[in-house]
């Protein structure tokens, strides 16, 4: 379902990464409780209960903790080995490539695309398609995270474009939210499908290989 708090045709696209261009995110994690026999909604529970694991996870995403430190702190709360506990908790991630041949098409077709991530330490952007993007805003590299409004402008700024000229996909509601709030025109990301659709239709493109 898209959002919108303006009326003008985008000619831009920023995109978010992990649960965009990969799958799920939470199925990951789901996989990674039940290797190590936790119910398979701790990982969820801790973030949405907004106490230390997200205060960890915010200091991670603005680059003020190092990998190991949060992996320590973090397994700490799980009552898990920290060793790798990253690498563990993004085991199950694998690519969407419909997304990823979709962006390739869009980028091909002239459309100017960047990415906007929360960064979950150093080594989660080997598996990214970094070629597909022009420009890149990192959250761990700049010291902002989404939904913070200034990341948003940020992406913009680096694609030489107003907010306002930009679309955003992201999976997660707040993501989103905080893009439309700086006048992007604003996807919220359930699946390829549906993703797709709506860019086809905001940019008036063919994306989806028919």
């Amino acid at each position: 379902m898209s959002s919108a708090i303006n009326d003008r045709a985008p000619t831009g696209l920023l995109v978010d990464f992990g649960g965009v261009l990969t799958t799920s995110i939470w199925d990951s994690f789901a996989a990674f409780c039940a290797t190590e026999e936790l119910d398979p909604g701790t990982i969820k529970a801790i973030f949405r209960g907004r106490g230390r694991g997200l205060e960890l996870l915010r200091a991670l995403e603005r680059g003020e903790l190092e990998d190991t430190a949060f992996e320590a702190e973090f397994a700490e709360l799980l009552e898990v080995d920290p060793e790798d506990l990253i690498s563990r908790l993004f085991a199950g991630l694998g690519p969407d490539q419909p997304m990823i041949d979709a962006l390739g098409r869009a980028r091909r077709l002239g459309v100017p695309i960047g990415l906007i991530s929360n960064s979950w330490g150093t080594g989660i952007y080997d598996r990214a398609p970094l070629e597909l993007f022009q420009e890149t805003v990192i959250s761990g590299e700049v010291g902002l995270h989404k939904p913070q409004p200034e990341i948003y402008q940020l992406g913009a700024e680096r694609l030489g474009l107003a907010p306002g000229d930009c679309a955003f996909v992201d999976d997660l509601a707040e993501n989103v939210a905080g893009a439309v709030a700086v006048g992007m025109r604003g996807i919220l990301h359930r699946g390829a499908d549906g993703t797709i659709a709506e860019l086809e239709a905001l940019f008036g493109l063919e994306l989806a290989p028919y």
